[in-house]
């Protein structure tokens, strides 16, 4: 989308999509981004109500999980062709996103697909995102070795697994 006006007031942004003028919410942009007339930002639809008198009223995001695997959709051919699968994302948009991949193909990296030759996958992804750090980690079945990977880069000692939901990770005091 191409933002075409930048609301003083309120900060809320009315961006082009191409098909129609939208209005992405303060509330709903990057934390701490500074959107200008003529910037060309990468948005995510969380919603659209059609039978709206003027058209369809759409729901634009930048800040849902979702956009960050949008945006590895389109950089990632391996994603597209469900080689790569995208388990879980969780992201504090703006600071850190953390993404689980899981490779259906021995053959293939999943975390190195998704990083690219010498990073340059994921730093176009990174640009798009004003900065945040994303971590892709290996997705696995067995719980624990999951959590370990999740809280990389810290040095886990041990994690316990006390309930279906539920674990106690120990980790170095650095």
């Amino acid at each position: 989308a191409i933002v075409t006006k930048v609301e003083d007031s309120t900060g809320n942004v009315v961006v082009d999509t191409g098909i129609s003028q939208a209005v992405l919410l303060k509330s709903e942009q990057i934390p701490g981004e500074v959107l200008r007339v003529d910037d060309r930002i990468k948005v995510f639809a969380t919603q659209v109500n059609s039978g709206e008198a003027r058209g369809p009223l759409v729901s634009l995001t930048r800040i849902h999980p979702n956009l960050v695997k949008r945006l590895f959709e389109a950089e990632v051919p391996e994603i597209v062709e469900g080689v790569v699968i995208v388990k879980n994302i969780s992201r504090e948009a703006g600071s850190r996103t953390k993404m689980a991949v899981y490779s259906r193909d021995p053959e293939v990296d999943a975390v190195g697909a998704c990083i690219g030759n010498k990073g340059a996958r994921i730093n176009l992804i990174v640009d798009e995102l004003k900065g945040e750090k994303i971590d892709i980690i290996p997705y696995s079945d067995d719980v624990c070795e999951y959590v370990k990977a999740a809280l990389s880069p810290a040095t886990v000692i041990d994690v316990e697994l006390l309930g279906e939901r539920q674990t106690r990770a120990t980790v170095s005091a650095d």
